[in-house]
């Protein structure tokens, strides 16, 4: 009787356990991800706000606006990756079409 009883409460602990794995390991790498995703949309709007104002006040002529030239231009500090914390190579550019912009790193 005492060992049908262990054997009970192994098990309910161990599907206890192993629901909690089910749900919170998918949960925690979808919020990990989108944080992660969060961040970057972030930085990238920073760069490409800098750019839009150097392309309005018409200091930055060109359809390809690199951040050299946002750097240089003191519309930006040195931007870096926010999940990998490595500095943008400044031959990264926002390129203008039809007053849309769009970020490309390299």
């Amino acid at each position: 009787m005492v060992m049908v009883m262990n054997t009970n409460k192994i098990i309910i602990m161990g599907s206890i356990i192993a629901i909690i794995l089910i749900i919170g390991i998918p949960t925690t790498y979808k919020v990990v991800k989108n944080h992660q995703s969060n961040l970057l949309r972030s930085v990238e709007a920073k760069i490409i706000n800098a750019a839009k104002k150097c392309y309005f006040e018409e200091k930055c002529t060109n359809d390809k606006i690199y951040l050299k030239e946002l750097y240089d231009l003191k519309y930006l500090d040195k931007m870096s990756n926010p999940i990998t914390k490595e500095f943008y190579n400044e031959d990264s550019f926002i390129e203008v079409k039809d007053n849309t912009f769009s970020f490309i790193s390299i």
